[in-house]
């Protein structure tokens, strides 16, 4: 059984600044169209190879449930929708801790997981499902410390994350083979190591951020059953001149 997370949870504050309380919307499901050029319908139809489809909300949650049954249950049935409560009081961490709870089925060998404010391109999208690795996605964008998360190879030849959650800068107190940006997209083979991973993350820090569970599986796997893929187009959409570029994308059909 193959099992896609996608997480929506946060309050879109960067993407609402601005705007009136009563026309704030959840980003995910934020269209000057039709429903079909959202970011979550998009990334639901690249996920649509998966039996099960886990969608993690919080902000606006009722408006998520009323828009998945308007215009995405008939299409994904697949789709199982999870609420999580302390989308505002806990980290990024608890959004897929409770992704993997709900995926925790001894008949499923894979999971993938993406955050529902990406946009990528099929192809590489189809890389990372077609992958029989594990996989950490980098992309071409240039590191910036105050937004991008770091993903890094040691003088040890593991890989590891760095990312400052109060966008300062960045330092990494060790030697490195190579530095990149980092996807946010990955995929998890070893689903025991993940369960475990996912337990002992939250465990020792339950407002931590999804990285926490990340590493902590990384850590758990070896370095050869890890494959890095990079994304040929990769927009992460933060503001609503983020989704204009990435509506135009999908206009051009790229």
């Amino acid at each position: 059984m193959r099992t896609a997370i996608i997480t929506i949870a946060g309050i879109s504050s960067r993407f609402n600044e601005g705007i009136p309380e009563d026309k704030k919307v959840l980003k995910a499901i934020y269209t000057e169209g039709g429903p079909e050029d959202t970011l979550l319908y998009r990334l639901l139809v690249k996920c649509s190879y998966a039996d099960r489809i886990v969608i993690v909300g919080g902000y606006k949650f009722e408006d998520l449930e009323i828009f998945i049954d308007t215009y995405l249950r008939s299409k994904f049935p697949q789709i199982v929708l999870v609420r999580n409560d302390h989308f505002s009081d806990l980290g990024s961490g608890y959004s897929l801790y409770l992704g993997i709870k709900e995926a925790s089925d001894p008949e499923c060998d894979e999971i993938l997981f993406v955050e529902g404010d990406l946009d990528i391109d099929d192809e590489s999208f189809g890389n990372v499902v077609s992958s029989p690795l594990s996989v950490l996605t980098y992309t071409n964008e240039t590191i910036y410390a105050n937004k991008a998360v770091v993903l890094y190879r040691n003088g040890d030849g593991r890989y590891k994350y760095a990312f400052n959650s109060s966008h300062g800068l960045l330092s990494i107190d060790e030697p490195f083979s190579c530095i990149l940006n980092s996807g946010q997209t990955w995929k998890f083979t070893d689903i025991g190591a993940l369960f475990k991973a996912s337990e002992e993350s939250y465990s020792a820090n339950p407002a931590d951020t999804n990285l926490g569970i990340i590493q902590r599986y990384v850590d758990l796997t070896r370095t050869e059953d890890i494959e890095l893929i990079g994304l040929l187009r990769w927009t992460n959409c933060n503001t609503r001149e983020d989704y204009k570029k990435i509506k135009g994308y999908w206009e051009a059909g790229s």
